[in-house]
């Protein structure tokens, strides 16, 4: 019986301190979508990618024109087997590198976004952490994660805590 009264007087001299607890929301993305360092990456980004594209449209077009110039050859009858046969393998040799190429754009561009948003959300979730402990909070949960939270009672909005922070 003893024992039941201690658990009993723990548990209610523990009540206030679990009451006491702070916590705290914000939409990760849109803090992040929302930085002026943010846009200027999106813009440096976009450059980037329209360069690559670029060279990438230029390359098909030197290789469509070739594609164009050896099937009139063929229709015409102008080609040797041999020449032929040897002409259709560079022309898929050649597009090979195209689909390459095409591929390499991709990696390049999402290693650039990295290169460039990378600094951005390290600084975004520093400037989370240092509000949570100024402020006491024991979580921040991030609202733009679909279904991350279920049910919120009483959360605070840190995000403009945390834009000033930053």
């Amino acid at each position: 019986m003893k024992s039941y009264l201690m658990i009993a007087a723990c548990l209610l001299l523990s009540l206030p301190a679990l009451q006491a607890q702070k916590y705290g929301h914000l939409n990760f993305g849109n803090l992040v979508s929302s930085l002026d360092a943010t846009q200027a990456a999106d813009a440096e980004l976009e450059a980037y990618q329209k360069q690559l594209v670029a060279k990438g449209e230029e390359m098909a077009k030197a290789w469509q024109q070739k594609a164009q110039a050896f099937a009139a050859k063929v229709q015409s009858g102008d080609l040797a087997p041999k020449a032929q046969q040897e002409q259709q393998q560079q022309l898929e040799k050649e597009r090979g590198d195209i689909l390459a190429y095409e591929q390499e754009v991709s990696e390049k561009v999402q290693a650039k976004r990295q290169e460039l948003l990378g600094p951005i959300i390290e600084k975004a979730e520093k400037a989370i952490q240092d509000v949570a402990k100024e402020n006491g909070y024991v979580m921040i949960f991030d609202t733009s994660v679909f279904n991350a939270i279920l049910f919120a009672a009483e959360s605070d909005d840190v995000m403009d805590k945390v834009k000033a922070k930053m």
